[in-house]
């Protein structure tokens, strides 16, 4: 099945042509963008590697979607390769290791936003095409291609939003994030912080609670203490990082409380405490399409046919709240969003000729 989609805009007009499965099961992935056009006849060389920062269930999509890419575009090899442990000096040696096993374009989660665009200088320097995925460095520069990640002070703001209409517009909030040394935390803090700020003063809050999301079990305990010295006080829950969300969720059932849920990303448990009623939304991202439109983005680079018209460009890759109400359909809108990021690469981001 072949599908096209034209778009219109003036003279940065362009058509993406992407086939999984082209008429006779021949030719090529195709793409024109700024005027000209880059199609991709040949992949074969080009083989991506896509490697997070550590083990976290947030990139298990990623594995789906490389698999997916590499058919999609016919690449010479889509991997996914993690460490066990978030460690930054491990993630370079598994990089330069993959580099040298002829891997030539690579879409990282970095371990330290404050250190990654070292790395990623490094593996440029060696002519290997980059993108910084699902995270962008600490800071206003990028040495990686592109970055294409979550706009997380937007997500965190609209987690914060969420948690203030399921509150009736006042009350108390709890945060619950991530390491407070990572960039991203501080993004979310200033999202939260911004939601709570425009509410005028009718909603308050409580604590930003930092350096749960080791894993599951510190964010249980984390959040059953804060409930049982706290509970009371606290209307609100909104949890910008993966673990504690989920720990949200089963403490405020277990222990009857009343606060408003909201969590972030589409776990079983999140989603089904969604239509149980016992969490109000949740903020998801898309890290599918980061990894699709990552590595064909990659493959467009490291084949010379398109290059970036800026340089280290960030590109938000989504975020959406989901509600009992749109708990069905949601991922209609994030795959949209997907097929939308496309068309910007194609029109905006890259230069094809």
């Amino acid at each position: 099945m072949v599908a096209v989609a034209l778009l219109a805009t003036g003279s940065a007009a362009c058509t993406l042509k992407n086939s999984g499965e082209p008429a006779g099961g021949r030719g090529p992935a195709s793409a024109r963008a700024g005027g000209g056009s880059a199609v991709l006849d040949d992949g074969s060389a080009t083989k991506v590697a896509l490697v997070p920062g550590g083990a976290h269930p947030y990139f298990q999509p990623w594995k789906t979607a490389g698999a997916r890419a590499k058919k999609t575009y016919r690449l010479g090899d889509v991997r996914f390769d993690e460490t066990a442990e978030w460690d930054q000096q491990k993630q370079n040696n598994l990089l330069s290791t993959l580099a040298a096993r002829g891997y030539n374009a690579f879409g990282v989660f970095g371990v330290s936003p404050t250190d990654i665009n070292t790395t990623f200088a490094d593996l440029k320097s060696q002519g290997l095409t980059v993108a910084s995925l699902g995270s962008c460095p600490a800071g206003t520069k990028d040495e990686a291609d592109f970055c294409l990640s979550t706009d997380v002070e937007l997500a965190a703001y609209k987690a914060a939003r969420a948690t203030i209409d399921a509150m009736g517009g006042k009350g108390r909030i709890l945060h619950l994030t991530g390491n407070n040394v990572d960039a991203n935390t501080q993004l979310r803090i200033k999202g939260v912080a911004r939601a709570v700020r425009e509410s005028g003063g009718e909603v308050k809050l409580l604590q930003t609670v930092t350096d749960i999301d080791k894993d599951l079990q510190t964010a249980q305990k984390a959040v059953s203490d804060l409930l049982t010295a706290k509970g009371k006080q606290i209307q609100g829950i909104v949890s910008t990082a993966y673990n504690p969300a989920v720990a949200a969720a089963d403490a405020v059932r277990s222990a009857g409380s009343r606060a408003k849920v909201v969590a972030i990303d589409d776990d079983a448990k999140i989603l089904g405490s969604i239509e149980q009623g016992t969490v109000a939304a949740t903020v998801v991202q898309n890290p599918v399409g980061q990894a699709e439109i990552g590595a064909w983005a990659l493959a467009l680079l490291q084949t010379e046919k398109c290059t970036m018209r800026r340089p280290g460009q960030s590109v938000d890759s989504g975020s959406f709240v989901v509600t009992k109400e749109n708990l069905a359909t949601y991922d209609r809108a994030r795959k949209a969003k997907t097929d939308q990021l496309k068309k910007q690469f194609a029109d905006d981001v890259l230069t094809c000729g």
